[in-house]
């Protein structure tokens, strides 16, 4: 019996170190897609990807989408575009270490975002104003944006996002420590080159995005340095938050588009906390999408929803004639 059990580890061990080294192989051999977008220098010797889609604005709102936690620009491609086919313009970036952008000092938290995020628009001369839009853990850069630049939004668009508030929840803030981890593993394993077998996969793209941006979700979503800046601002969440909050509510005026994913078995104090900015807004709407994931909210087969939340603001901007 103990030589069956050294025989079946010893298998395993091989074939994880073979998965790992073909995982390897693959990481050495592949590289990035060809780039959609701008390369644009903020200064300081650094450069982020910029994605604008559509026309110019000619003072209409731009949509400005900001993604959730290892997220980047290829996640909104299904959205945005939905939006150029119908000639509204749109951005969509990466954070800094994050898909093709460099690297930023650290810490990663909310308030460097926001402060690249200015660098970047300035130097792209996308003055705005914005429809921001926020998925996930970016509910988060969402608020400290608006509260440094209140006089270029128009409106706030959430995703199945989190709150500040929210971090007094208790189950919250213990879903944000496991996350940290799980999230300092998958950056090991995307170092190891544990995913490249996967890409081809429905982990490579679990949003579901068009053919010709699928292929920069993929190659993210193995790439090391990716996956090792998008756990350092998964590592920040709780500093994120209090800035966060810190910047204060979205203002009254502002209309607030929340939309939800999932059944909501069980997390009706969550969708409380999440819609909670909708209520907070005098033109604000909230929906539940119970048939998407979190992730494939995103995607095709919901981005008309998320369009209609666009709208909603839109709409609320318009005065009545």
């Amino acid at each position: 019996m103990f030589r069956l059990l050294t025989k079946i580890v010893a298998g395993l061990a091989l074939v994880l170190l073979a998965y790992v080294a073909v995982g390897g192989l693959m990481s050495a051999l592949a590289g990035a897609p060809p780039m959609r977008g701008r390369m644009i220098d903020i200064g300081d010797g650094r450069r982020m990807r910029i994605v604008c889609e559509g026309p110019p604005a000619g003072g209409r709102p731009t949509v400005l989408f900001e993604a959730g936690a290892f997220g980047f620009a290829a996640d909104w491609g299904a959205v945005q575009q939905r939006l150029a086919e119908r000639g509204e313009r749109s951005c969509a970036y990466d954070r800094a270490g994050l898909g093709y952008s460099d690297p930023g000092p650290e810490p990663r938290d909310a308030l460097h975002a926001a402060g690249d995020l200015e660098k970047l628009l300035a130097a792209a001369h996308e003055p705005g104003p914005f429809i921001l839009v926020g998925h996930s853990m970016a509910g988060l850069h969402a608020r400290v944006f608006a509260g440094r630049n209140p006089d270029r939004i128009a409106g706030i668009v959430l995703l199945d996002a989190t709150t500040p508030e929210a971090m007094d929840v208790k189950r919250v803030r213990d879903f944000v420590g496991h996350f940290e981890t799980l999230s300092r593993l998958a950056a090991w394993g995307a170092q190891a080159g544990l995913y490249k077998p996967l890409v081809a996969t429905w982990f490579g793209d679990k949003i579901g995005l068009p053919p010709a941006i699928k292929p920069e979700k993929r190659w993210a979503f193995a790439s090391a340095r990716h996956n090792r800046w998008a756990a350092d601002e998964v590592g920040q969440w709780p500093a994120s938050a209090e800035q966060a909050r810190a910047a204060g509510p979205f203002r009254p005026e502002w209309p607030v588009a929340v939309i939800t994913a999932g059944t909501g078995a069980g997390r009706r104090g969550w969708k409380d906390l999440q819609a909670a900015p909708a209520r907070a807004s005098a033109h604000g709407s909230y929906a539940n999408i119970p048939d998407a994931s979190h992730a494939s909210l995103l995607g095709l087969d919901h981005a008309d929803a998320i369009v209609k939340a666009i709208d909603h603001v839109r709409d609320a901007l318009t005065p009545v004639a």
